[in-house]
């Protein structure tokens, strides 16, 4: 077997792309989708067709509606190609409203429902604000699932997990930058890699806590930079990959080691159970200098391309093709 089989024997792997005629190609059990894949993949001939149809069909709705559509028909589309669930997210414009939060991830569902789609087969993706994580609650209690992105601080995970959210992504490869930016010269690369890589180390963190206290959310690591990150990270619960590091796997020779198991993080007494209110979180995530630069970087950046696919929609609304 080649690697991306070996890998697939101990963890579920999921296409991180909104490029849905690649997924044959890996036969992923899950993918996943953001803003910035979505405005990539509408802007290519290919998808292009996806967009101008829902402008056409809901020319008078507004904006934000006309996004839904088009991120449903996405989802759709990847359903259609893979076995399991695909994570559809919210605006990140939305990210420190949990009302607004809620309301568009009942929006969300509801397209899906009406196309036929059951919820255990969505995933609405939400950053992993206080706001969010407490939109997540609500969501979960009403039987909705949700992907907490954008989580780079271990109190995200925490909290996650005290709000009974179903999945989070824990985002390696950015972990990764914003040690390697500021380390600089002094940075080596050989030494800070596989389970050294600070990126890994923190999911193993995380899964390690959430093994050791039976806590059931499931640890998907995510946003990889190379094949040694995800090699590292062999039996964590999900890893969404990149359709070119997915390609990569099957071309690798490397055989896969489990490196993270549920008994050996049981097992470990050095483990202890923490709890954030959101005083404490806040001040966690303030005092984590990396995971507050990153998720604000994050929002920053799903956000305009938020903005982005919202132009791309006025100006085909406003031409007389569409």
């Amino acid at each position: 077997m080649n690697p991306l089989d070996q890998l697939k024997q101990f963890t579920t792997v999921v296409a991180d792309t909104g490029n849905f005629r690649q997924l044959a190609a890996f036969a992923p059990q899950d993918a996943t989708t953001n803003p910035s894949l979505i405005l990539k993949a509408v802007q290519q001939p290919d998808y292009a067709p996806l967009l101008d149809e829902a402008v056409a069909a809901h020319r008078s709705a507004p904006v934000d509606e006309i996004v839904d559509q088009v991120l449903v028909r996405f989802g759709r589309e990847i359903l259609a190609l893979i076995p399991g669930r695909v994570s559809t997210e919210v605006d990140a414009r939305l990210s420190f409203d949990t009302a607004a939060t809620v309301a568009r991830a009942h929006r969300l569902m509801a397209l899906y429902e009406e196309a036929g789609i059951g919820r255990e087969r969505v995933l609405v993706k939400i950053a992993a604000t206080w706001e969010g994580i407490q939109a997540a609650r609500i969501l979960e209690h009403e039987g909705i699932h949700c992907n907490l992105t954008l989580l780079f601080a271990f109190c995200q995970a925490v909290a996650c997990g005290d709000a009974g959210v179903r999945l989070i992504s824990p985002f390696v490869g950015r972990i990764y930058d914003w040690h390697r930016k500021a380390a600089g010269s002094a940075w080596d690369e050989a030494a800070q890699a596989g389970p050294n890589d600070p990126g890994v180390r923190s999911v193993a963190q995380i899964y390690a806590y959430y093994k050791k206290f039976d806590i059931p959310t499931e640890v998907m690591g995510a946003s990889f930079r190379n094949l040694g990150q995800i090699l590292a990270l062999a039996g964590c619960d999900l890893l969404t990959i990149s359709p070119e590091l997915l390609a990569a796997l099957q071309a690798a020779d490397t055989p896969v080691v489990r490196r993270l198991d549920p008994a050996t993080a049981r097992a470990d007494t050095t483990v202890h159970a923490v709890s954030f209110n959101e005083a404490s979180f806040r001040y966690a995530l303030n005092a984590d200098a990396m995971a507050t630069e990153k998720l604000a970087e994050g929002i920053r950046a799903f956000a305009a391309d938020a903005q982005r696919l919202d132009a791309l929609i006025e100006d085909r609304r406003a031409s007389p093709a569409a």
